[in-house]
């Protein structure tokens, strides 16, 4: 008798995660593999994709179980996955995270808004939407956000066993970094405990959501004449939101005494300056505030300032648009 509750016509179980780096889901996916094939018996593989190898850039991770009289002879990206995990709400601005989605598929999305928000950012019209606030869970166990996704993940596939995923912590942990065993433990047991569910119900033909595999948009077909670069890499169009893992530097006017001490830590130039008078009425340059566009939530900022006028804040969908202040570019005169 099978163990997995669904399979696709190859016999697999299809999990997909979409993140992005630095958040661990490249190292989830090969727990929750192991736990699996350890904790389970069944046959499972996994490997992740990604572009350049660093903090904030579009990674995936792709787990297949199937039973153990069935090989694992495709090592594909997963299309048509039965579970999406979203480990950061920032990819739903350049990655169709549902893409090809099956009918009575899951997918759990790491955040602290209602199921019904979600499911109108994702578009999702049908299916199982699952919610956890993984990095609040982090955050307050000093942990990283995988451990609680991984806890969430094992409530959604209860065919797994939770027992053999706390041994795979212990063992993935308790030789480097045997401080980290307990916490990641309570981590997981949270984010298996806290994850909500919502269900929406598929209509009775409904086939899935259309797999869409990304195509460049420029090719040799489709670029301008003269292979005209409309897009270059400049400050100008650069949006560094997808990079955050969560948090922002938050400005309090009122404590801050404009010594530029954040202006000269700041990687990406993200504070905006402008020039005033000051209490005896000499020109000075005043910080105006913050340009979120560029800026990656490396918190730099915050631990440069002396008057604590830079604190760190759990980033909210819109809040950094609502609060930008843009940069005032001029161009130099020939």
């Amino acid at each position: 008798m099978s163990k997995l509750p669904q399979k696709n016509e190859l016999g697999f179980f299809e999990i997909r995660l979409e993140s992005i780096g630095g958040l661990g889901a490249n190292l989830a996916g090969k727990m929750l593999a192991e736990a699996g094939v350890l904790g389970l018996g069944l046959n499972g593989s996994n490997f992740s994709s990604y572009g350049s190898e660093k903090k904030g850039s579009p990674v995936k991770a792709f787990v297949r179980f199937c039973d153990d009289d069935v090989e694992i002879r495709a090592h594909s990206p997963i299309e048509r996955p039965h579970v999406v995990g979203v480990f950061h709400e920032a990819l739903y601005k350049t990655v169709d995270v549902v893409s090809g989605l099956i009918p009575d598929g899951v997918v759990l999305v790491n955040t602290t808004r209602s199921a019904e928000d979600v499911r109108r950012d994702l578009k999702l019209e049908y299916g199982t939407l699952a919610t956890v606030d993984a990095l609040g869970i982090a955050v307050e166990e000093k942990t990283k956000v995988n451990t609680a996704m991984l806890g969430a993940l094992f409530r959604i596939c209860d065919f797994l066993d939770a027992d053999a995923m706390r041994d795979v912590i212990r063992k993935t942990f308790q030789h480097k970094y045997p401080h980290l065993v307990e916490p990641n433990i309570r981590t997981f047991d949270r984010g298996y405990a806290e994850v909500t569910f919502a269900t929406i119900e598929a209509a009775p033909d409904a086939q899935g959501k259309e797999f869409i595999r990304p195509q460049p948009s420029l090719g040799y077909l489709t670029q301008a004449i003269g292979g005209t670069i409309l897009n270059p890499g400049n400050s100008v169009l650069k949006d560094l939101s997808g990079s955050r893992q969560g948090f922002i530097p938050q400005l309090h006017e009122e404590k801050c005494i404009h010594c530029a001490a954040c202006d000269t830590v700041c990687p990406d130039y993200c504070f905006v300056w402008e020039e005033k008078p000051d209490k005896k009425g000499r020109p000075q340059m005043m910080l105006q505030g913050i340009d979120y566009q560029y800026c990656k939530g490396c918190q730099k900022c915050v631990l440069a300032c002396p008057t604590e006028a830079l604190t760190t804040l759990r980033e909210e969908i819109g809040y950094a648009e609502e609060h930008r202040v843009k940069q005032n570019y001029v161009l130099a005169s020939q």
